[in-house]
């Protein structure tokens, strides 16, 4: 299928070819109605600017674009994500390139935006977070032809770039430390389930149950927020028969989960060991101070700003980056159960 044109998009839209120029590249000489008209025909022909054009052009918007679908209540309480764009940012002011974040409702809106910041070239690249089992954003991404990094991987069949640190490596060294303290009733507290980290994560923990003979092992999906982490917890603090150890996908979910504990009167790490991932000063200040799964995010992100930069010079690139794999750091809030 022949790829749509400039004149195609005019025909369409029933305007001049530089009517059409002056709204896909975000220029003035067309009225805002006449513009949102072009650009919705030129979204639904997948209208996308030609790399050759491009480059014979030789502009650059001096931006990468950062969108984001989850709930604007979890990102403002989250310190992985105030990391992850400082670190963002000091890759990209490197070579004088901004950082425009958007949050969105929805995966539609997010797929929505990728298209209109492309065809109106308000960007010269994404970063993309959190990736999805089967993730619908890849061929679209790809279909684009725009430079793109994941935070996130190692990624099957897809030719996006991406940068990643090994979750199920992690999530391995943080239940073999529970099972050696002598556990044998974790639960863990996750985070969104159609997340590929989460399912890795996940899959480790299923795996250990038969390879440490733990007794029981249940992940639990959640929203990552803290209301979601406080009522898992008070959910399986009131059973019968409680879990000894709790592992938390953030920070946040792992200090609500603290208090719970502390408002039931469940002493920790003497009646139950928590241990959280993505370390931050979140976890360090709590009393007892939390163990944590630790790496350095935000040099994480900056190492993937800067390989963005490189595509965006040279599209031709793929990258395939690895990151640190995160390291247990041991801290007050994991012991031995009770009577172990």
């Amino acid at each position: 299928m022949a790829r749509p044109t400039i004149a195609d998009i005019a025909e369409r839209a029933g305007v001049s070819k530089g009517a059409v120029s002056f709204a896909l590249n975000g220029r003035p000489g067309v009225s805002e109605e006449t513009r949102r008209r072009i650009l919705a025909v030129a979204d639904e022909m997948n209208w996308r600017p030609h790399r050759a054009a491009r480059s014979l052009g030789n502009s650059r918007a001096g931006a990468v674009g950062l969108i984001l679908s989850r709930p604007a209540r979890t990102l403002g309480l989250e310190p992985f994500f105030g990391q992850v764009v400082s670190g963002l940012q000091a890759g990209l002011a490197e070579d004088g390139t901004a950082l425009q974040l958007l949050v969105v409702e929805d995966p539609e809106a997010e797929m929505a935006a990728y298209r209109n910041w492309t065809a109106e070239k308000r960007v010269d690249g994404f970063v993309l977070l959190d990736p999805l089992i089967d993730d619908p954003r890849f061929p679209a991404l790809e279909a684009l032809d725009v430079p793109v990094m994941v935070l996130g991987g190692p990624l099957p069949d897809t030719s996006l770039s991406y940068s990643w640190a090994d979750d199920s490596e992690a999530m391995h060294e943080a239940v073999d430390y529970l099972a050696a303290l002598g556990h044998r009733h974790v639960v863990h507290v996750a985070g969104m389930p159609q997340f590929l980290h989460t399912k890795r994560r996940m899959d480790v923990l299923t795996e250990a149950k038969a390879r440490h003979e733990l007794a029981e092992v249940v992940s639990i999906p959640t929203d990552y927020s803290d209301s979601e982490g406080a009522v898992i917890t008070r959910r399986v603090l009131s059973r019968r028969e409680r879990p000894t150890a709790i592992v938390y996908d953030s920070d946040v979910m792992a200090v609500a989960g603290l208090g719970v504990a502390l408002e039931m009167g469940v002493r920790v790490p003497q009646d139950l060991s928590i241990l959280s991932f993505d370390d931050s000063l979140l976890a360090r200040l709590t009393h007892p101070a939390l163990t944590a799964l630790t790496r350095d995010t935000q040099g994480w992100a900056t190492e993937a700003a800067r390989e963005l930069l490189r595509l965006i010079a040279d599209p031709s690139l793929t990258v395939r980056h690895p990151s640190s794999t995160p390291v247990l750091v041991p801290r007050e809030s994991t012991a031995p159960p009770a009577g172990h």
